[in-house]
């Protein structure tokens, strides 16, 4: 069961490496979230508002994860341009750019007031 569950693992990290190595996106998120979490650090935003921030990334990341399965699982079954297939990528895309508009407004409204205060 032990063995079962650390492969579970192994898995989960190479669809990780999978994410970072397969496009941009996923490389430009994490440098996002690096910075957010810096930012967030160097302000001494609330325990709250760091689980807001961690929450909207993990949301975020999640949902990039998702749209490059599906983009390959897409690729897999239909490799030549299909309008369907297009359709469907381009939803799973927007996901992720609602995903990242609501994580960018999470961001606004908890990083903004600190911000204010310093530069203010």
């Amino acid at each position: 069961m032990l063995r079962r569950f650390k492969s579970g693992f192994g898995y989960a990290f190479a669809g990780l490496w999978i994410a970072w190595a397969r496009g941009i996106n996923f490389r430009v998120q994490i440098l996002c979230t690096v910075l957010a979490l810096a930012l967030g650090w160097i302000l001494g935003i609330s325990s709250l508002e760091f689980i807001a921030v961690l929450f909207a990334i993990t949301i975020v990341l999640a949902a990039e994860t998702f749209n490059t399965a599906l983009e390959e699982l897409c690729d897999k079954f239909q490799p030549s341009h299909d309008p369907h297939i297009a359709r469907i990528k381009d939803l799973a895309a927007a996901a992720v750019l609602l995903t990242s508009i609501g994580a960018g407004i999470i961001g606004i409204i908890i990083f903004v007031p600190y911000l204010w205060n310093i530069l203010g």
